[in-house]
Parts: C-alpha cells; sequence; structure tokens
C-alpha cells in the first residue's frame, strides 16, 4: 500500500486531521466535522436524515466548496449555490432518490430509499410482495484455511482486534480524553509464554513475522491462551499491521489480520524509541498518559517532513492550540519542562513556542 502510494504521480487527501495517508499526500484540503456539514447522512436501514451545521466550519468552506473550487481550477466549472442544488443532482442521476430534496426532508423529518413516484415518502420495508430479483439465491461458500502457519522460528500466532474507547487508527478519537483509557498500544501475552522467554510485564518487546516487525510494550494476562498473542492498532506508531502477512480473503479481498504467525523476544528501548524521539529518556511506561501526549506530539511532527524545523514547529503549534483541550496542553508543557528527551526535536520546539505564547498572554 505504501508503495502505491509512493509511487503515484498525485494524491490529494481531504481530512479532517492530518492521518497516514496524509504523509504520502502532494496536496492535503481540510475537511468538516458532522457538527459543521449542511447535507444528509445515509445509514444502513437506507434511511436518509438532513444535516444541519451546529457551528461555522472552522476552515471557513464546506468539503463539497473545496472540491467545486478545485473542478474549477481544473478548468471544470461545477457550481452550486448551497448544499441542497447537489441533493437536487443526485435526486436527477438516482432513480431510488429521485424524490429526496431538502425539502421533503424537512417535511418528513427522514426518509428510507427508494424514495420516488411509487413510494413518495420512502419505502419503510423493502419487498413487501416478494424479492426484486426472484426467489432467494444461496450459494455455496467453501472454507478456505489459512496458508500461514507457525514454525519453530515463528511459534506463536498473533491476532488483532480493537477496543472500545478507540477507533481505527485513532486520527479522532486519539485526539481525545479517550486516551486515558488506551494511551498506547500493548502486546498481549500469556504468563507461560512471558515466562518462557524472560519477558516482565511492561518490557518492551519484539515482535517479529515473516513480514516485519515492531516493538512495543508487553501486558501479561491470561486473557489469551498460551500460543497466542493479542494488540490492537489504534497508534500509526507502533505498526501492528505491518506485521501482519499478505495473504487476504478470496472472496473480499479484506488483509487477514486475524492469523500471524510471529515470535516476541525482549527488546532494549527506551522512552524515547518507543516514542520516537531522538534516544533519550528514562523507563517507558505504556500507562502514563504523558507519554501518550508525547507520542501524539512526535507523530504530529512528523507530518511535516518537507519543511523546514521553524515552519514545521509553527504547524505543530498551530495544530495543538487548535485540537488539544486546554489540560493536554498544559500536561504537554509540563511534559516539555521536566523531561523534554521525550520530544522529537520538532515537536520541542512547537512547545516551546506555545509556552512562550502562555507567557506573553499573561
Amino acid at each position: 500500500m505504501t508503495a502505491a502510494l509512493q509511487a503515484m504521480e498525485l494524491v490529494i487527501v481531504q481530512d479532517l486531521f492530518l492521518n497516514e495517508t496524509a504523509r504520502y499526500a502532494h496536496v492535503f484540503f481540510p475537511g468538516t466535522s458532522f457538527l459543521e456539514k449542511d447535507g444528509t447522512f445515509t445509514n444502513a436501514e437506507r434511511r436518509i436524515n438532513r444535516v444541519r451545521p451546529a457551528m461555522q466550519s472552522q476552515t471557513g468552506k464546506q468539503e463539497w466548496q473545496v472540491v467545486a473550487e478545485l473542478s474549477a481550477a481544473l478548468g471544470y466549472p461545477m457550481h452550486y449555490d448551497n448544499a441542497s442544488a447537489i441533493m437536487d443532482e443526485i435526486a436527477a442521476l438516482t432513480p431510488t432518490f429521485r424524490g429526496v430534496s431538502f425539502a421533503s426532508l424537512d417535511a418528513e423529518g427522514s426518509m428510507q430509499w427508494p424514495v420516488n413516484a411509487a413510494a413518495p415518502h420512502g419505502t419503510p420495508i423493502m419487498h413487501v410482495q416478494g424479492f426484486v430479483r426472484g426467489k432467494g439465491h444461496f450459494i455455496e461458500t467453501p472454507f478456505v484455511p489459512t496458508e500461514e502457519r507457525s514454525t519453530r522460528r515463528f511459534p506463536l500466532l498473533l491476532t488483532t482486534g480493537r477496543i472500545l474507547s478507540q477507533y481505527n487508527v485513532g486520527a479522532q478519537t486519539r485526539r481525545t480524553a479517550n486516551v486515558v483509557w488506551h494511551e498506547a498500544d500493548v502486546l498481549e501475552i500469556h504468563p507461560a509464554d512471558a515466562e518462557l522467554r524472560g519477558i516482565q510485564d511492561g518490557d518492551a518487546v519484539r515482535l517479529a513475522s515473516r513480514v516485519g516487525d515492531t516493538t512495543l510494550p508487553a501486558q501479561i494476562t491470561d486473557r489469551v491462551p498460551p500460543g497466542v498473542v493479542y494488540t490492537t492498532f489504534h497508534h500509526p506508531e507502533t505498526g501492528a499491521n505491518m506485521v501482519t502477512t499478505d495473504f487476504s480473503d478470496w472472496a473480499t479481498n479484506c488483509p487477514e489480520y486475524k492469523v500471524t504467525a510471529v515470535e516476541v523476544t525482549p527488546a532494549r528501548a527506551t522512552v524515547a524509541a518507543m516514542a520516537g524521539a531522538d534516544g533519550h529518556g528514562s523507563a517507558y511506561h505504556h500507562d502514563s498518559r504523558l507519554d501518550a501526549l508525547a507520542r501524539m506530539a512526535n507523530h504530529i511532527a512528523a507530518q511535516f517532513p518537507q519543511m523546514g524545523d521553524g515552519e514545521a514547529a509553527d504547524q505543530v503549534a498551530a495544530h495543538i492550540k487548535s485540537f488539544w483541550e486546554a489540560d493536554m496542553r498544559a500536561d504537554l508543557l509540563d511534559l516539555a519542562g521536566r523531561e523534554p528527551g521525550k520530544l522529537e526535536s520538532r515537536a520541542r520546539l512547537a512547545v516551546e513556542r506555545l509556552g512562550a505564547e502562555r507567557v506573553a498572554a499573561d
């Protein structure tokens, strides 16, 4: 995936925050949150709901306006007066949305597609008289076992998953107080497997597979059975998905994240190495809020590799000032004063500028 992104001549990303894909973007357009949007959301039960902005867009533009301006700059004028005009175009081009408009949604409250001449108020239940394609057509799905196997070199099986307080790679949830519940990805390992390898709870360990390796803290627990280790993938710097195999499901092409043969060994790692800094620091404590904030600041600083240190620090400081809560900024400033080695140089410079602004304001 990374090789494909690096090979592309032009990558444009539009999102609310700088994310992992944005690392490969030639152009980044800011997005808007659901609180700023004017339009519709359509959910899994076919229900179309109006969405109205509770606050002004922080970027000054709606996402569709940015796309329209890009289109015009490329030589194709794509003008809309408002989001309602876009909905009208969708209705004109999509038979199942033919009767949908902002006016009809305001009158009905919400509607379930198809909305057309036959069902002007929507279709709460589909297939009442029968299925559109006729009788149900069942297809056998044969079981295809994984080709991944544990060996003497890779005797353990890794499975990955999610935790309730974080969403995917945490581009949004890691910027909230949810980090209190999940401040870092950890590798859960059974006591018997840990003892065999000389691993203590909280130790930094190297997790290696046939395709790659990464380092993260160990958590000894009997939640996992012997022979199985488990981790989450909410912190991109952990690189958990870089260890998983290249196999994928034959039908959906979904990567095989649940079965990867691995080995786990003790690793020599400092706090700074785990946080992505320059190799100075004390022992790594994955349950520290300050460590989580340091990793977040270092991660933001890594988003601007093509900028000079000063310009990158300005961008990091602006991001932290705009999107971090006051207590998070205060804790980061405290960390920079007590343990500056946990911060990468650009992140440290950004925090120094935030501190200078706070002194000036006082």
